[in-house]
């Protein structure tokens, strides 16, 4: 017994305990020595398997009682056995740290395998410490649910008392425990805020009901308060979750965060992993080695070498992209070619950027307002507005609505004061550009600005140019 409890004494009429006890054992008719609870030689309950404090009427803890020692043992196998049951995690023994793929399938670029091993790494780390929370991010068909479902088993392995569930089928333990002969509500929400260890997966699936909210809020809170060990799993950006529970699960103290960047394992091997609104996979031609400085055209010098520069500002720009590169010129100077170059360089280093021209956009934010989108517009204005690396083809050439204005200063005005690496192209600056726009686009400190001064391409190769002069000639 903890320090300061004394013995219990209960006698067969259910006489109080001798004088001056703290705690004394639940008084009721004494039981047949075989159906007790506890222990019958107990020295603290003799046999009752309760105790309740002796505390003066007004105190919080005053009449309740608590379980004896002699019962914790069994209470607590009880316990993770219906945490276990509720898991299902008979059904998810095979998910192991020891199956995953810490590097994923064939075809995965760097960043994306080393996004995987990470999360596998802290996966396994706070398995063997249970200390915190996890929370894992990313796609569907990513891993999250295996590498959820490995800490679980590996916990269990460890006689830790773990409830595995989907945050839905959460919810519906809760709705079904009302009418439940078998638990009270009470009983089933108290078994699963307490749990000693507790994984919930696929946060963000639920029906976002006021009860269903406040209810999942009681339970993270209460976790939150007691520093009991969490991992969720979710597809969610934290600025899709409730503000209440993002605001914990945004404690750097508490909380580690882990992203897995990586496409649907489900799909082929050959899967490009680019974000579904880039267009880059159909440039995959452009690179620096086949940019053309049109030496063949006869061009005079300067024009040249504003390509010459242009290129070798660009190659800079993708060994290590930092601020902001803006290419300028009229419509086939080439400027698309190098931003694609741009783009393609990081790509094979293993850094996915976001491709996309600033009309096609506008048209895939526009498309979130249909009732048959799979995307909210915040969700995917989030993930351009967020994304390491941006390359913004063809800005000025969409129709400038209030709405377009205000959305494309939101985007600029986030990247450029998180300064996040931005490829622009553009015909040039415009003086019906939001001046907003403007003041952030002409800032130096932030921003180069290449000019390609060339006419326009004519399609004249190299070779073809002086096989025309030999036809003259002759």
């Amino acid at each position: 017994m903890p320090s300061g409890k004394s013995d219990a004494k209960v006698d067969a009429k259910g006489a109080k305990g001798a004088k001056g006890a703290r705690k004394s054992a639940v008084s009721q008719p004494a039981p047949r020595q075989h159906d007790l609870p506890g222990d019958p030689n107990c020295p603290h309950c003799h046999g009752m398997g309760f105790l309740r404090q002796d505390l003066p009427v007004g105190h919080p803890d005053f009449g309740k009682i608590e379980i004896c020692v002699c019962r914790q043992g069994q209470v607590a196998q009880q316990i993770h056995t219906r945490l276990f049951a509720m898991s299902n995690l008979d059904q998810l023994s095979h998910l192991t740290f020891e199956n995953f793929q810490t590097r994923g399938h064939v075809g995965l670029r760097p960043a994306q395998a080393d996004s995987l091993e990470l999360a596998h790494n802290q996966a396994r780390q706070f398995a063997q410490s249970l200390n915190g929370w996890l929370l894992i991010q990313g796609g569907y068909g990513c891993g999250k649910t295996h590498l959820a479902a490995a800490i679980a088993n590996f916990a269990v392995g460890m006689g830790v008392p773990t409830l595995f569930i989907t945050v839905p089928d959460l919810l519906d333990s809760l709705r079904f425990a009302y009418s439940d002969p078998e638990a009270t509500f009470e009983e089933r929400f108290e078994e699963i805020r307490t749990a000693p260890l507790l994984v919930m997966d696929d946060f963000g699936t639920h029906n976002a009901t006021e009860w269903a909210q406040e209810k999942l809020f009681q339970i993270i809170n209460y976790r939150y308060i007691n520093r009991l060990p969490l991992v969720v799993t979710t597809n969610l950006m934290l600025e899709e979750i409730e503000g209440r529970i993002r605001s914990r699960l945004e404690d750097p103290q508490l909380v580690t965060r882990v992203h897995m960047r990586v496409p649907d394992y489900r799909k082929p091997t050959n899967e490009t992993g680019y974000n579904e609104i880039t267009s880059l996979s159909l440039l995959h031609n452009l690179t620096f080695a086949t940019f053309d400085l049109r030496r063949g055209e006869k061009l005079p010098v300067e024009h040249v070498t504003s390509l010459e520069k242009a290129l070798q500002a660009a190659q800079e720009y993708a060994k290590s992209p930092r601020g902001w590169l803006e290419l300028t010129g009229p419509y086939g100077w080439g400027i698309t070619h190098l931003a694609a170059a741009v783009a393609n360089f990081r790509a094979d280093l293993g850094h996915l950027p976001l491709f996309v021209s600033v009309p096609d956009l506008m048209s895939h934010l526009r498309a979130t307002f249909s009732p048959s989108s799979a995307i909210s517009l915040d969700r995917r204005f989030e993930e351009v507005r967020t994304t390491p690396l941006l390359i913004l083809d063809d800005l000025g050439t969409q129709s400038m609505t209030p709405w377009v204005k205000e959305k494309l200063y939101q985007l600029f005005n986030y990247r450029y004061l998180a300064e996040l690496p931005t490829v622009i192209t553009t015909p040039e600056f415009k003086d019906e550009m939001d001046a907003r726009l403007l003041s952030r686009l002409q800032d130096t400190r932030l921003c180069k600005i290449i000019a390609i001064t060339a006419p326009s391409y004519r399609g004249v190769s190299r070779q073809a140019a002086p096989a025309r002069k030999r036809a003259r000639s002759g």
